[in-house]
């Protein structure tokens, strides 16, 4: 029994760190930050294998709010559980919401937003997910039939580049890959090994919680004069309905602050612009918002309300997710919802990830380098990260 739970905080330390380590280095947004997950915990811990991770990737695509910290929750609870899941969380987000808070004050003095060594870091995002598409492509796109979902997936979204597109091609590859596959017997689809440690009731009693603050919340915000509750109700509804990501959720952010008096436009853009520099969760600019509103409390708070409803949702559907997924019926349908992750993917390192990024022959040198020693060199995704920032800022001055 102590043995068993030694082992239990002995893991608990491991997600700890290998969370934070990541909540450090991933530059880039969400789509970058699912590359750094491949490559940590797909291809270096082996903490999940590559079918598990893409089922996990196409649920955060169904989910409303940040989809990579969602991925990450699941890593997380199938290593250690809901604990296992809540540290993961904090390891991926904390650095960027202490960096946030703390630099609410001094980003009225500093603009970094044209920094050479930031133009560097969008780069490492380039050949970070440039990786993992290569990787997803040879595991989930190995055939003609998938290979061809995957190419439709990316030219619609590449044409059409709302949430609601990823949504609606996700569903009709399913829908493809069940008429497909439905009689055919696919080894990677034949696992039934339940990967997440949940009971189907706390996954009903979180859906349950997410609905109830949503609808509640702000009936409360009405009913009582509060500030706090005010905001609460504010990064709560903008966690809990967008869909995209955190690119989606900053100009909702502006709309519901910004008007009304509580953010001016110029305190707005200079958050924007340190969000961008930071790594980890796009959404942690709610840690901005807060401090400026309300010190280091209001950082917290915030961050607080607009990750729970992210929280509740992938608790709430795991469960309900494990099952679906080890079912012989859906098995077909999700290996062609696992090809179209691919074209997402491939769509999203164009725009905005690549035609963010290299801008000239130099910058696509560097990216060069960085693949090189990403892939075939295998250093360690922080030499990366560094020798992009170093090299970004060398050719701001060539």
């Amino acid at each position: 029994m102590k043995k068993q739970a030694e082992n239990k905080w002995k893991r608990w330390l491991e997600i700890w760190m290998v969370a934070t380590k990541l909540g450090m280095t991933s530059f880039g947004g969400p789509i970058a930050h699912l590359g750094y997950f491949h490559e940590e915990y797909v291809r270096r811990k082996k903490w999940i294998n590559e079918k598990n991770y893409g089922d996990l990737v196409a649920l955060s695509q169904f989910l409303p709010g940040p989809a990579s910290s969602q991925v990450g929750i699941g890593i997380g609870v199938a290593r250690g559980g809901i604990v296992g899941g809540i540290i993961s969380f904090l390891g991926f987000t904390l650095p960027s919401v202490i960096a946030l808070i703390f630099f609410a004050s001094l980003l009225q003095i500093y603009d970094i937003r044209d920094a050479g060594w930031l133009s560097g870091l969008k780069i490492v995002a380039v050949v970070v997910v440039a990786h993992a598409v290569i990787g997803m492509v040879q595991h989930h796109a190995p055939d003609i039939q998938r290979k061809t979902i995957a190419l439709f997936v990316l030219v619609v979204t590449l044409i059409w580049q709302t949430a609601f597109t990823q949504i609606g091609v996700i569903l009709i590859a399913g829908i493809v890959g069940y008429f497909l596959y439905k009689n055919k017997s696919i080894k990677e689809g034949q696992t039934n090994v339940s990967l997440f440690p949940i009971s189907k009731r706390l996954g009903y009693l979180s859906l349950a919680l997410f609905f109830i603050l949503l609808i509640f919340l702000p009936i409360l915000s009405r009913l009582i004069s509060s500030n706090w509750i005010s905001m609460f109700d504010s990064f709560y509804r903008a966690g809990a309905l967008v869909f995209g990501g955190g690119h989606v959720v900053l100009p909702l952010l502006e709309q519901e602050f910004v008007p009304t008096g509580l953010l001016s436009t110029q305190e707005f853009l200079a958050g924007y612009g340190i969000t961008q520099a930071v790594p980890g969760p796009l959404f942690t600019f709610a840690a901005y918002i807060g401090a400026v509103m309300n010190g280091w409390q209001g950082g917290i708070f915030a961050t607080f309300a607009i990750f729970l409803p992210a929280f509740l949702l992938i608790i709430g559907s795991l469960p309900i997710w494990d099952a679906l997924r080890t079912n012989s019926k859906v098995k077909g349908a999700l290996l062609g919802v696992n090809a179209s992750v691919v074209g997402i993917l491939i769509s999203a390192l164009y725009t905005p990830i690549w035609t963010s990024a290299i801008k000239s022959s130099m910058d696509f040198a560097l990216a060069a380098i960085l693949f090189f020693m990403l892939v075939y060199w295998k250093l360690p995704p922080w030499v990366i990260v560094l020798t992009g920032a170093v090299g970004g800022f060398i050719i701001s001055y060539l």
